[in-house]
């Protein structure tokens, strides 16, 4: 068997709330708008990140995003008003922390190994 993407998908009670959120997590606009409850970033050739429109199921999902410099990234996402809860130390040479989308997802931010 042989998958050629990963689409994590976080499932919100307001679309127009989730995206003007996940544009200031990711920093751009969405990258497609295909359907109306549904927008998508591409962060990588092969991942994307989508925000659905599914109220019964919003605040559920535990996305996790690996980042070059962690203290860069919350001092650019603090800049935004996105606040993290604390650094917190993972395995070996693994720092993370979280934010959350305003329906509660969890977006744990993730530096391995540590710089």
């Amino acid at each position: 068997m042989s998958f050629t993407h990963v689409l994590a998908v976080a499932p919100v009670s307001d679309i127009g709330t989730a995206v003007a959120w996940y544009e200031r997590l990711l920093g751009r606009p969405a990258d497609r708008r295909p359907m109306p409850g549904l927008a998508d970033w591409h962060i990588s050739p092969s991942g994307w990140i989508q925000v659905f429109v599914s109220p019964e199921h919003a605040g559920s999902t535990l996305l996790n995003l690996v980042v070059d410099d962690l203290d860069t990234t919350l001092s650019e996402l603090a800049a935004v008003g996105i606040a993290a809860g604390a650094i917190q130390p993972g395995g070996v040479n693994v720092r993370f922390a979280a934010v959350h989308d305003p329906d509660g997802n969890r977006v744990t931010l993730l530096e391995n190994p540590v710089s």
